[in-house]
């Protein structure tokens, strides 16, 4: 027991400080990564329900597509891909210099594209859950379309998403631990380094997971209080 306690202990003779680092990373990882992705799906949502043909189409292409790979194969694509795309774009202006993307980067854009895939229908299936004399009051009072959708419809757009969108945010925080394998020191893999240099995977894995577990039961708490505020207009009717 003394010898798991020092083990996970902050300072030279432990590794709490790098197992915190790992959580440091993982949390601004996914809060990085959430607006990007929810506006990313928003804009993907007002596309599926445009009147033109070719940007619904466009968004559902998109999503298909993202929503079909595996979340690491995504990672992989961005992070080589893009890479191997700026040398060719380097080599091809006559420059001999070497680029690396950014591991924080290009996990940030892979979990944005992948979660803003499953954002635009839950975004998608809250417009369908307004009347469509919400948007036509507006109208009638005079409102530009762009004001109906900021003070009108927005409102209530996210009010109707939330509960899929807390789902997702869940799903986001555990994801980040995929950005372990392209040498972002996340929680995983801060935790993996000290499994092989203590030979103690049990121990800093566990800690992993209950740290996880914790991150989970935060966020939901959150997503609770947000989800009352949000009503709050229909506890006072």
């Amino acid at each position: 027991m003394n010898e798991a306690l020092t083990l996970i202990s902050f300072g030279d003779a432990g590794w709490g400080d790098e197992i915190a680092q790992g959580v440091f990373i993982t949390i601004t990882l996914a809060l990085a990564t959430l607006p990007f992705g929810l506006c990313l799906g928003f804009f993907l949502a007002l596309a599926k329900k445009a009147d033109d043909p070719s940007m619904r189409m466009a968004a559902n292409i998109y999503t298909t597509i993202f929503r079909g790979l595996p979340e690491l194969l995504t990672l992989f694509l961005v992070y080589y891909g893009v890479q191997i795309g700026i040398q060719q774009l380097v080599k091809f202006a006559g420059f001999d210099l070497y680029i690396e993307v950014n591991s924080f980067v290009a996990g940030m854009v892979a979990l944005a594209l992948v979660f803003s895939s499953y954002a635009s229908e839950a975004f998608l299936s809250a417009f369908r859950g307004i009347p469509q004399g919400q948007y036509e009051g507006g109208y009638a009072l005079g409102l530009s379309r762009g004001r109906t959708m900021w003070l009108i419809v927005l409102p209530q757009l996210i009010r109707l998403a939330l509960p899929a969108l807390g789902n997702l945010w869940l799903i986001l925080l555990k994801e980040t631990a995929l950005v372990s394998v392209i040498g972002l020191a996340d929680l995983v893999r801060q935790a993996g380094i000290a499994a092989r240099v203590t030979k103690e995977p049990f121990l800093f894995f566990g800690i992993a997971c209950l740290i996880y577990l914790l991150l989970a039961m935060i966020s939901s708490f959150g997503l609770v209080r947000i989800e009352r505020w949000s009503k709050r207009g229909e506890a006072a009717r």
